[in-house]
């Protein structure tokens, strides 16, 4: 059988995204499935047509340059159009027997019309939903026009794919309300490779000495440096627990709109020597950085996209077995188990993370016991090969369906 992914964009840009991505493609490659691998112009990867990354071949949708497109929406349209034509053109050559096309919405719709074009069925696998994802990086605000027409076109592409995928609970709830049938919608839940992580692995003095955490206990981030992520708590957090602390450092892992504001935080608040921006680091290397962390903080804050979305981080914490606390947002409620796999604290509260950092600082005896219990959970329940696993009783129904009966809900 072959599939054609639609992405909104792969490797070799570094995002939680583009990692679901290669892992999803390379298991069902393993289950025998053929994949073809389209990214939008939102990869900016240039001109070029194709390129392959890691062993994976994705062809490229290049956006011809055009004044209009600073029109607000313009912009949009263009790239769906540029989507639409390269769909069309791989369909035409390579007849993939399933389109699946990945969130955001801007790439199902193009998708959608391809797919009733050539009679395909389509799968749309939502990541997250586009009106909430637009008010998480502040370019809309929740109950706007532009947040309303958002959440519309969501829910139109929704109720016109053939079946849905998506990767939690809280997510396929939202779906479900939106008036989608429980059985149109599989979860195919975020999970890691526990090949790539070292368990409990000793630290790299080399790397400690370079960072300038040589004798401190740290507690550390590694990612994007967004709002929601609530690194500014953490801050907050380390300097409630300085002066218990002196040897207590943080190591923020990655960058992102707002880094700006956290140096200037640290400084406000007179923790410049204590807190070490480590840059963006290259994906092979993280696990180095992750060693030198005692326990890693989730502080994230209580939003809808927190709420109904889980991240990755927290399960690549339990692979090293490594200690970590986060907030009590839904997307972690999900994922961690309190006190058995890690730590849940009151979100958007400065003093509860403080307050949970130190007693998982001061007490080291149940580490240990948590550590192989989250080594096992994410070992039997969150591999990407059971992941992978879920699209084939999907697959497998629409192939078997008549061209002419794809489901067209209203």
């Amino acid at each position: 059988m072959r599939i054609l992914h639609v992405l909104d964009h792969s490797l070799p840009l570094h995002s939680g995204y583009a990692f679901r991505t290669a892992a999803i493609l390379r298991e069902q490659r393993a289950l025998g499935y053929e994949t073809l691998h389209l990214t939008t112009p939102r990869q900016n990867g240039g001109t070029a047509l194709f390129e392959d990354v890691d062993d994976l071949g994705f062809h490229r949708t290049p956006l011809p340059v055009n004044p209009l497109a600073r029109i607000p929406g313009a912009r949009y349209l263009q790239e769906m159009r540029a989507t639409a034509r390269r769909i069309d053109e791989l369909v035409m050559e390579r007849t993939p027997d399933i389109l699946h096309v990945h969130s955001p919405v801007l790439n199902a719709l193009p998708a959608m019309w391809i797919g009733r074009r050539h009679a395909l069925p389509v799968v749309y696998e939502v990541r997250a939903l586009w009106e909430d994802a637009a008010v998480d990086h502040g370019t809309t605000r929740e109950g706007s026009i532009r947040y309303r027409l958002s959440r519309g076109l969501e829910t139109f592409a929704l109720r016109r794919a053939a079946h849905v995928t998506t990767i939690c609970e809280g997510l396929r709830k939202e779906i479900v309300e939106r008036g989608i049938p429980a059985d149109h919608v599989t979860i195919v839940p975020n999970a890691v490779d526990v090949r790539e992580f070292a368990f409990r692995a000793a630290p790299d003095p080399a790397l400690r000495a370079r960072l300038g955490l040589e004798n401190c206990r740290v507690v550390g981030f590694a990612g994007s440096f967004y709002g929601y992520e609530g690194l500014d708590l953490l801050l907050g957090a380390l300097a409630i627990l300085a002066p218990k602390w002196p040897a207590l450092r943080a190591l923020l892992i990655g960058g992102g709109p707002q880094e700006a504001a956290l140096r200037a935080q640290a400084g406000a608040l007179g923790l410049a020597d204590r807190v070490v921006f480590a840059g963006r680091v290259a994906h092979g290397e993280v696990q180095r950085y992750y060693e030198l962390i005692d326990v890693l903080a989730y502080p994230r804050r209580r939003m809808r996209l927190t709420e109904i979305v889980t991240p990755l981080k927290p399960l690549e914490a339990m692979a090293q077995g490594r200690m970590f606390v986060a907030s009590d947002v839904g997307g972690h409620r999900e994922l961690v188990r309190d006190n058995e796999t890690g730590f849940l604290f009151k979100a958007d509260d400065v003093d509860a993370l403080a307050q949970s950092l130190d007693r998982v600082l001061s007490d080291e005896k149940p580490w240990a016991r948590i550590a192989e219990q989250a080594r096992r959970f994410v070992e039997s329940e969150r591999t990407w090969a059971r992941s992978a696993r879920q699209y084939q009783a999907v697959y497998a129904s629409l192939v078997r369906r008549a061209p002419g009966a794809l489901p067209v809900r209203a």
